[in-house]
């Protein structure tokens, strides 16, 4: 059961908007999260808290908060959560919270001085929007390998960098989804779809799932709900050394190969319109599937008679991103049977 610990005494219960940060063993990045938190420029009127949901950390995380606590510009409250897993730390926040507003960003990010003015300024211009998201730009820990830069922005996704460009957009015009590092969602609309999956989210160290998000927008999507793209609601992440090797990335696609067959077994029409209940398959497993495949491979070849490593690796990860779907596909089909 979560045991919350507040923070501070006397804290305002009826917060406009409450920044959820969902942590974990990472105390020292979590500290440069709050200090950013801390130098927004937020409106004046605006009442707003940060609640830090810390999900098993061994580390001095709880000193971290605490020791930010009786300083910090808005009500600091630390609610520790035993149920391993972003999905279940991000659940937990949004029972402990009461706000109308939700925003979400990562233990380890620094927000813009404009993040929260961003979100909450949208919302109130556009009452049609149930949620919003923004850029994530990357802070490296080590200089970004040349073969990742060779890739494109094909496997931003795997260090959580987006970029959709300067101007707004609707998500649902475009079919695109924000991350998870950088987003804020009405307490209606949670209310009226539910909360994150735990079982499509990530819950341990080595199958990296990830598909939490998008189920929560597939539901969003049923009900005809609506998102915005805010450029001025931007975060740098941090990108440590240990995600720029190929193994993480192999891993990372393999992961979200498998969360991805999940997502569709229960929600067969993608974000881009296809219902996969009428397109042909080959032992339950769709057969356009095995022709991205077959192209997948034929762009390995090609890019490594070019010794275009970068090519290579990008066709690499989606032959894992491929084999992630294909075992969890068939392995369903066999349940089914």
């Amino acid at each position: 059961m979560a045991n919350e610990r507040s923070m501070n005494e006397g804290q305002d219960r009826h917060a406009d908007v409450t920044v959820l940060l969902c942590t974990w063993n990472r105390a020292r990045l979590l500290g440069e999260t709050l200090d950013s938190l801390a130098r927004m420029q937020v409106p004046s009127e605006l009442r707003w808290e940060v609640l830090v949901v810390d999900n098993n950390s061994t580390d001095d995380t709880a000193d971290v908060v605490h020791g930010r606590a009786s300083s910090f510009p808005a009500p600091l409250r630390y609610l520790f959560e035993r149920r391993q897993g972003k999905s279940c730390a991000m659940n937990a926040g949004i029972r402990t919270s009461s706000a109308p507003i939700l925003a979400f960003a990562d233990d380890d990010v620094r927000v813009d001085a404009q993040w929260l003015a961003a979100v909450v300024g949208e919302f109130g211009r556009h009452p049609e929007i149930s949620y919003v998201g923004g850029p994530v730009d990357p802070i490296w820990e080590s200089p970004c390998p040349a073969w990742f830069a060779a890739t494109g922005n094909i496997l931003w996704g795997t260090l959580a960098i987006l970029d959709y460009g300067v101007e707004p957009f609707v998500f649902e015009e475009r079919r695109r989804i924000p991350l998870g590092a950088n987003f804020a969602v009405r307490r209606a609309l949670v209310e009226a779809i539910g909360d994150f999956d735990p079982n499509l989210g990530r819950n341990d160290v080595e199958t990296l799932l990830g598909q939490e998000l998008p189920e929560f927008f597939a539901r969003a999507r049923a009900i005809d709900a609506l998102g915005r793209y805010l450029p001025a609601m931007r975060v740098q992440h941090h990108v440590p050394a240990s995600r720029l090797r190929p193994r993480y990335f192999r891993r990372w696609w393999y992961g979200k190969g498998i969360s991805r067959a999940r997502l569709e077994a229960r929600h067969p029409i993608t974000e881009l319109g296809l219902d996969l209940r009428t397109v042909a398959t080959i032992a339950g497993v769709p057969r356009f599937l095995f022709g991205s495949a077959v192209r997948d491979a034929a762009r390995w070849l090609k890019a490594a008679a070019r010794f275009d490593r970068g090519g290579r690796f990008a066709a690499e990860t989606q032959l894992c991103y491929f084999y992630g779907q294909l075992r969890e596909r068939l392995r369903h089909a066999r349940s089914a049977a």
